[in-house]
């Protein structure tokens, strides 16, 4: 089973139908014995990072996360839920994240050429900087949706994708058992489902 960690943060039911689509079998919930129980753990988020932070270490769940990871439990971070696995993030001052992925969050404004949007929101394609498990179902260039105007640096150990935007923006990262995407998989059509698929896969 996959838990689908709800702190408050994000809009989970998309991902619920997503993977009862691949044939998972998942649950939204806050529940540490439920999480504990679970196979692989999701961490999704829209918003602001403070706020998300906030919600997430006021619950608690953020020591169960790092307890289920340590124990070499899956963890999958999507969009702003990959940016709380990095140590700090500067959208609009300094906070702390979970610091399971070295690195930090910053904004695009000012890194990126100026006649770009942001946020930068669309179709993007993946290119790929190393082996990841949970793209064995992808080739070069497959397309996935981003809504986002922050990014992770200082991370190129873990780097697994990259999409270009002006310049090569962090899309995907992994540090062993921990997985992050910057991109939305649940609303990536084929491509996202691909990926939740091979999550799913992981230990078989």
């Amino acid at each position: 089973m996959i838990a689908i960690i709800d702190y408050g943060v994000g809009n989970l039911f998309s991902l619920l139908s997503s993977l009862k689509a691949c044939g998972a079998e998942a649950v939204v919930t806050n529940n540490v014995d439920v999480i504990r129980k679970s196979d692989k753990l999701i961490l999704p988020g829209v918003g602001a990072f403070e706020d998300a932070a906030k919600k997430l270490f006021d619950s608690g769940l953020d020591k169960v996360i790092k307890e289920e990871v340590a124990s070499g439990k899956p963890l999958l971070g999507i969009c702003l839920g990959m940016q709380l696995l990095f140590e700090t993030s500067y959208e609009y001052g300094v906070h702390s994240g979970l610091g399971l992925i070295p690195g930090k969050i910053i904004g695009m404004e000012g890194t990126i050429p100026e006649n770009l949007n942001i946020p930068h929101i669309g179709w993007n394609a993946l290119k790929y900087k190393k082996e990841c498990p949970i793209f064995k179902y992808l080739k070069e260039g497959d397309f996935v949706y981003f809504v986002h105007s922050f990014y992770g640096v200082d991370c190129d150990e873990h780097v697994t994708a990259v999409a270009e935007y002006g310049i090569p923006i962090t899309a995907a990262v992994q540090k062993e058992n921990i997985f992050g995407c910057q991109f939305h998989p649940e609303k990536s059509g084929n491509v996202g489902l691909s990926i939740l698929k091979a999550y799913c896969e992981l230990g078989e």
